[in-house]
């Protein structure tokens, strides 16, 4: 076997070991310790199947496949898990590799992504964000009757409640990471406090509950959106059996 062919094979055109075996009519074993024998780094089991992947050799294992409810959120649960146990040094690698790739992009890409995400923010204010149309699902399912965007609380102020519980007077606000943090920038920011600030202050004066779903992850996995409707259960549950007094009524679910 020609194992300067070998090498090339694998660092040049990618082929997994498995792939050169076949080409050689050996095993991949032997194609391993050739490349050990040169120095060359071996691809892990993810990097190779991206690697085969990227070449048209494979189809993405789940590409096209619907997961299951359970499957989302055991990958959640997974992956929480992942980022919680990192240590520090790990987690700052991953930030400034972040910002490493962020800074090699042409601005062509960076503005494709900044568009991405200013559709996103029309589409939420539009349609709702995950955490308003998940939450919405789910206290459906619970029982309760509830309005999407809600409307009209407040006579003659244009002013619209995320999610509305009518028979318990509860007002309930999902806000974002956009509304603590100079995601947009520090004036965005100042505006979003400002604003946010005035509308729990006319609702608390008319008599409702203020509660302020405040999630402060940009990526909101399963697990984090099932921890809020945890607590806004148990929330709305206490509220049932006891009206809070007007010192009480503004209320903030905050998950990390």
């Amino acid at each position: 076997m020609n194992e300067v062919e070998i090498v090339d094979m694998y660092t040049n055109e990618k082929l997994s070991t498995y792939a050169i075996a076949a080409k050689f009519d050996t095993y991949p074993n032997k194609i391993r310790r050739i490349l050990l024998k040169y120095g060359i780094e071996l691809n892990d089991r993810s990097t190779a199947q991206k690697q085969a992947i990227a070449s048209g050799r494979t189809e993405h294992p789940t590409l096209g496949k619907p997961r299951s409810t359970k499957t989302k959120q055991k990958i959640s649960e997974s992956i929480f898990k992942l980022w919680k146990n990192l240590s520090e040094k790990d987690r700052q690698n991953r930030v400034d590799k972040a910002k490493e790739q962020w800074h090699n992009m042409s601005e062509a890409e960076r503005d494709s992504l900044r568009k991405m995400a200013s559709d996103a923010v029309r589409r939420a204010a539009k349609e709702g964000s995950k955490m308003e149309n998940f939450l919405l699902d789910k206290l459906t399912e619970a029982g309760y009757d509830v309005i999407f965007h809600k409307t009209g609380l407040i006579p003659s102020e244009n002013m619209e409640v995320d999610i509305f519980v009518p028979a318990l007077n509860v007002a309930i606000e999902i806000d974002g990471p956009s509304h603590f943090l100079p995601i947009w920038g520090e004036e965005n920011l100042n505006r979003h406090i400002s604003a946010d600030a005035h509308k729990s202050g006319l609702l608390l004066g008319s008599g409702f509950v203020v509660v302020r779903v405040k999630h402060l992850t940009k990526n909101l996995s399963e697990k984090h959106k099932r921890d809020v409707l945890e607590q806004l259960l148990q929330l709305l549950k206490k509220i049932e059996k006891k009206f809070p007094s007007p010192t009480k009524r503004y209320i903030e679910l905050e998950v990390e």
